[in-house]
């Protein structure tokens, strides 16, 4: 019988063999980009395939190949690729100038469409990214409250410089006085904001109610609901990275299934809304959102050249108003639901799980009971051979979704690449199912 490593060499010199334009690509970009990059989740071995143009839920590759897309740009492309309404929305609003330097309508009328989605959001600011979005919150946090230390968890992800892999700070991160907490485990952020050295001086907690980056695992109920009391206990912001999970339900985010009491004091959102441009945004209660009120002498600065650039608030603006509207975001949400239960069942019995919520999921290896799955420290053991085998046999039968395993759905893919994307999974499961049975696993 193949080990998991052998399958594994075998399907990349398969691949390789496949895509001899987008390794040349790859190569000449090493000479002018550390390892050929310049977004280190893009990069996975051997080389990364270079993508030439996209229509709909359709990739095309450097050598030909085309592929279904289910990595939907890490959730920011809800839209699918070049969506015509969007897209006619971008090319009239060139015609007008691209740099004013001045405000404009579009901005007013984007922020009035994400506060109906939001109610929690009473104020808000635009960013560049979802990272800017959360750096910004954090600040307000910071000064809000005349405190210093943030609540964060193990293995989370709010951004480029807001890493907690293996619950580690990271040494890019911004130097805040973090205390890291357990994702899921209420009793850990207790211990963390009673200690005498932290009681008076927690100045925020920031949580994604489902962790992202850190694998697609859903916050529980009981623990949102403990937060709430956590950060009221503490006199310290709540604030919700929905940067991903804005989009769940019918478009206001996994706090939209809270009552109005629980839901967070800030929020920060990006991805998407931006209608496929680069976009951020924070906001929440008045009281915080005030200080950056430039009619007020002693307001905060808050700069940037971009943050109502014209193209992002059109875009975002008609895709919130005509697009992805609240109706069609429960109906990508549901399907969503759909599909991971199919690929659960086809896991069954296998190493295989599925988390997330809505139209945002992840695979994984591991050899924990699924229902158990609650934070890092539960997915340890996640086999990273399979998942790099699963990317490329995929890959293979043109199939696009991240290397480690992320898929996020769009509302260009239809009824039939779904369907054709989960019986290549089962393909995947029945070709390999000697290597990921759970009882052969100690052998891997």
């Amino acid at each position: 019988m193949a080990t998991a490593q052998q399958a594994y060499n075998a399907a990349e010199q398969r691949f390789i063999a496949r895509n001899p334009k987008s390794k040349a690509i790859y190569e000449k970009a090493t000479e002018s980009l550390p390892g050929g990059n310049t977004r280190s989740v893009l990069f996975y071995e051997p080389f990364p395939l270079s993508i030439t143009s996209a229509n709909g839920a359709t990739l095309h590759s450097a050598d030909g190949h085309a592929y279904t897309d289910l990595l939907g740009e890490y959730t920011a492309g809800v839209y699918g690729h070049s969506d015509p309404v969007i897209a006619q929305a971008i090319i009239e609003t060139t015609k007008k100038g691209l740099n004013f330097g001045s405000h404009h309508e579009d901005e007013g009328r984007l922020a009035g469409l994400i506060k109906q989605r939001f109610p929690s959001i009473e104020l808000m600011r635009f960013t560049n990214s979802g990272t800017e979005a959360n750096l910004m919150a954090l600040a307000a946090a910071k000064i809000a409250t005349g405190k210093k230390k943030i609540v964060v968890f193990a293995n989370g992800y709010h951004g480029g410089t807001f890493l907690f892999a293996g619950g580690k700070s990271s040494s890019i991160n911004v130097p805040h006085e973090y205390l890291i907490a357990t994702y899921n485990d209420l009793e850990s952020v207790y211990e963390l904001i009673r200690k005498p050295e932290n009681k008076e001086n927690v100045a925020a907690i920031i949580v994604e109610p489902m962790m992202g980056s850190g694998g697609c695992i859903p916050a529980d109920r009981r623990f949102l609901e403990g937060l709430r009391k956590a950060a009221d206990e503490s006199k310290a912001v709540l604030i919700y990275d929905e940067v991903m999970t804005s989009r769940s339900h019918s478009g206001g985010g996994i706090q939209s299934q809270l009552p109005m009491e629980l839901r967070p004091d800030l929020t920060s959102l990006g991805k998407y809304i931006g209608g496929g441009m680069s976009f951020g945004a924070f906001g929440g209660k008045r009281s915080i959102m005030d200080i950056f009120d430039p009619r007020h002498p002693d307001s905060i600065k808050h700069a940037g050249t971009f943050n109502n650039n014209v193209l992002t608030m059109a875009a975002g603006r008609v895709g919130l108003e005509q697009v992805f509207t609240p109706y069609r975001a429960q109906q990508l949400h549901a399907t969503g639901d759909k599909l991971r239960q199919r690929l659960q069942d086809i896991g069954r019995g296998t190493l295989m799980k599925v988390t997330g919520v809505g139209s945002i999921m992840g695979i994984h290896f591991t050899r924990t009971v699924l229902e158990d799955i609650k934070s890092h420290k539960d997915i340890v053991d996640s086999d990273a051979t399979l998942s790099n085998l699963l990317h490329l046999f995929l890959l293979d039968r043109g199939f696009y979704i991240a290397r480690r395993g992320f898929i996020a759905l769009s509302l260009a893919l239809t009824e039939s690449d779904l369907d054709g994307f989960a019986k290549t999974v089962q393909d995947f499961v029945t070709e390999h199912r000697q290597i990921l049975g759970v009882d052969s696993s100690a052998k891997l």
